[in-house]
């Protein structure tokens, strides 16, 4: 299999079911110069899934040299989702050498929907390599770059009982005196995760901070003890 058949199957399908008049409110929502397609997420999910079935990769390279194609030649917003949901496949979800293809995603992605998009992927990582991963998310949590810093608060969602509070808290300090709007928002959806598990810890940790934490993050990480 070449990843050329993958990645034209991927396109040829996104083609085929686009929605002009849907494409327009997903390009203005995403207030994205990258045009769309108008195709749902589910409907990118399982195009990806049925091409990724009918043109498997035959290995963890091939699937990241189709990603990044996707993602680097993309002509419409609902391709780099498509590269996204291509990262998902079993093969590569503890393989260490996605990690530059996720940082690709956030740097060059730098919107809300993309980085986000790779939050769970770069979780797994997390939980099967903590010792290499861990020392990575403290340096991103001090990036320059803000969707570097609000990939490494997120970087623990779905987390559960695993979660690491030591290092949940670094990255969320980090970033407490901070006031852009998508970091104060992802330090709240991240206590809000992990409230869900440890309530008392998180109720600890707001009462801790509380004169550094933004209002936005202490209603967003407080909505469930209520």
């Amino acid at each position: 299999m070449s990843t050329t058949e993958l990645v034209e199957s991927i396109r040829s399908k996104l083609r085929s079911e686009a929605d002009p008049e849907r494409a327009l409110g997903a390009q203005a929502y995403m207030k994205s110069e990258m045009p769309s397609y108008g195709v749902t997420v589910p409907g990118v999910r399982r195009i990806v899934k049925t091409a990724a079935k009918a043109f498997p990769p035959a290995s963890p390279d091939e699937l990241r040299s189709a990603a990044l194609t996707l993602w680097r030649e993309a002509k419409a917003r609902e391709e780099r989702y498509a590269a996204i949901d291509l990262t998902g496949l079993r093969m590569v979800k503890e393989d260490l050498l996605m990690l530059p293809v996720y940082e690709e995603i956030i740097r060059t992605g730098a919107w809300w929907d993309l980085v986000d998009g790779v939050s769970h992927r770069i979780c797994a990582l997390l939980l099967a390599h903590k010792d290499t991963m861990t020392p990575v998310l403290m340096r991103w949590a001090e990036d320059t770059d803000m969707w570097i810093r609000r990939a490494a608060i997120t970087s623990q969602l779905g987390a559960k009982s695993a979660t690491d509070r030591v290092l949940l808290a670094h990255v969320i300090t980090a970033n407490l005196a901070d006031k852009e709007f998508f970091i104060r928002k992802a330090i709240g959806w991240a206590l809000r995760e992990y409230s869900k598990t440890d309530p008392g810890w998180v109720s600890g940790f707001v009462l801790e901070k509380a004169q550094a934490l933004s209002p936005l993050s202490v209603r967003e990480a407080t909505r469930l003890l209520k």
